[in-house]
């Protein structure tokens, strides 16, 4: 029987960042088809962006996501995020990369690396179509798939999809009925995959 993970998350989530190679591996390992969706953070399931929190909550985030880069072998940089520009486009640019068949989960390393590694403007057209182009993709062709009915299709099932299974933040990992957010949960992810799901 084949397993499936439905994995959500956004391209400007640092957490599905330095959870994203972690996690492909251990689908590998298990032989699991990983089903990607592109959705922002869900509010009306308790969703809540750090600017959103208070000064207290969100040091403790920053420090928090410091240290889980690291573990991963991370280095992020904060050091220009009030210039960058929104990088929900990039992630429509990853949608018509899934709508298409393409391999989006390189496209994602590619255009996140560039976002949280090297602080690039993966919200300006030029600049993530470079990053796409340099890693073997038709940019233009991409970004304008985007744009397109079917890839707002189905990034608004894929929304609707993760809002009735519960998901609120990002990334959350579905298998099997049972959510499990943040790139922390893998090692519950992993027993399931290994049948030994753990029940609170």
């Amino acid at each position: 029987m084949t397993k499936t993970i439905d994995y959500f998350f956004s391209i400007g989530s640092p957490w599905a960042f330095i959870g994203l190679e972690p996690f492909a591996a251990l689908a590998g390992e298990h032989g699991a088809t990983i089903r990607p969706h592109v959705i922002p953070l869900i509010e009306d399931n308790g969703g809540i962006y750090s600017r959103d929190r208070p000064e207290a909550r969100r040091a403790y985030w920053t420090k928090d996501l410091k240290r889980w880069a690291a573990l991963r072998g991370k280095v992020l940089n904060f050091d220009n995020r009030g210039a960058l520009s929104d990088p929900a486009p990039a992630g429509l640019m990853i949608t018509a990369a899934i709508e298409t068949g393409k391999d989006w989960l390189k496209l994602t390393e590619a255009l996140q690396e560039a976002f949280w590694v090297r602080g690039e403007d993966i919200g300006n057209i030029e600049v993530r179509r470079s990053i796409a182009n340099a890693a073997g993709f038709d940019a233009v062709a991409l970004d304008e798939l985007g744009q397109s009915e079917a890839v707002q299709e189905r990034r608004t099932s894929s929304y609707e999809t993760a809002k009735a299974a519960g998901v609120f933040g990002l990334p959350t990992f579905l298998y099997e009925g049972e959510l499990y957010w943040g790139q922390d949960s893998l090692p519950f992810l992993e027993r399931h995959l290994k049948g030994e799901k753990l029940v609170a």
